[in-house]
Order: C-alpha cells, then structure tokens, then sequence
C-alpha cells in the first residue's frame, strides 16, 4: 500500500469483502494479494482518461499487466484500461453527457456487440432519446465479468465469482500534507457553483413527462 502511495500515512482499518468495499470513500483502500495478482480498490486509482495515469503507478507493476476499472452510477460513467508490459494496448473513458473521452485501442469481444447497437437503451420517463448506443454502466458490468469474473450489478452467470467471498484487507490512506482533500473542496465548491436551480416534472395522463414552469404547482 506504501509502494501505491508514497509517503502517505497509512493504517490499518479491519477487513472486509470485494462485495462491500469495491468503491470505498475517500481516503481508503481495500487491497488484497491472490494467486499471481494484487486487487486495489481505490478512487485515487481510477482516472477520468485511463491514458493519464501517474507513472509512478505504471513503475509499481514492475510490467506486469494492469487493468484499471471504473464506474460512477450518478453519471453513467465508465472508464477501463488495460496495459501490457508498461504500454497501453486498451483504454475507455465514456458517458452521456461527456460522450467518449478517450478510446484507444481494439475493443475487446465482449465490447462488440454493444458498439454494433445490440444493446440500446430504452428511453425511461423521457422522451429524449439516451445520448449513447449503449449503456455505459452495463458494458461496464460486462467489463468486470471479462477481467475479474464477477458482476456487482444485475444477474450473475453460474460461473461467476461471489464478490462478496474475496475477503480484503482495509486501510485509512491519507495525504499528509492535506493538498488532496483541499482539491476535492475545491472540485466540490466549482461543482456547486455550476448546478442550475432545480427542476420538478409531472407525471401526464398519457405516460409522458412534462417540466413544471416556475410557480406552477
């Protein structure tokens, strides 16, 4: 865990499953060592464009393959990559509202189909239609199956792993210096600054959705 963070503090914090710790808060990790691999699960890992990811993580794998996944259900984002000997061969970065922010490299077998449009999105209370020929989090789930063998959403094949039986070790990884907690404020306050007031809809007797006007109840 130091080798992934250098010179951040880093405690012990208790156990716990894949199931219940893939996407754990700020400033944790839960790690765990298998047969011939090493998992993380930490958001400092996971970057909006795979192709940025620090150097320093790329040396820590001394070649050995690495595979990052990411998914945001409050955005529809999804992000992997795959890297062989220190290069890129795969990289994916895609939601609605950002469109494909990096796609680098041959789309695995498992990809093809939802690229071919086999796996459109039905528009729910919208008329719109979904910005995307797929769902971004349901490749994403397909993504998870392909390289790990487990799915953390949706139906699980009989031959897929129960995340919630690999067992992971946690740990309280904090930056020192405060720089990273100062940046998430300063994302948090740009964010907050950028939202439009809300909106309110109604349900119409013909199924659709309409936006109410200001004052209108």
């Amino acid at each position: 865990m130091r080798e992934m963070h250098p010179g951040y503090e880093v405690t012990l914090i208790g156990d716990g499953s894949l199931g219940d710790h893939s996407c754990p808060p700020d400033d944790t990790s839960y790690a765990t060592v298998l047969a011939g691999a090493e998992l993380f699960c930490d958001l400092r890992l996971v970057c909006d464009l795979p192709s940025q990811v620090p150097a320093g993580l790329l040396r820590a794998a001394g070649g050995r393959r690495i595979i990052m996944h990411g998914m945001h259900s409050a955005s529809d984002w999804l992000c992997f990559a795959v890297w062989e000997n220190g290069a890129l061969v795969r990289s994916l970065s895609i939601s609605p509202v950002a469109g494909i922010g990096e796609n680098i490299g041959e789309p695995y077998d498992f990809e093809l189909p939802y690229w071919a449009g086999e796996h459109p999105v039905e528009p729910v209370f919208c008329e719109e239609p979904y910005p995307l020929a797929f769902h971004p989090l349901d490749l994403g789930e397909q993504a998870l199956r392909a390289f790990f063998g487990f799915v953390l959403e949706g139906r699980p094949d009989p031959d897929d792993i129960d995340p919630f039986d690999v067992p992971l070790h946690g740990f309280h990884v904090a930056d020192p210096t405060g720089r990273e907690q100062a940046e998430r404020d300063d994302l948090m306050e740009r964010i907050l600054q950028s939202m439009q007031p809300p909106r309110r809809h109604r349900m119409m007797p013909d199924g659709t959705v309409r936006q109410l006007d200001d004052g209108e109840i």
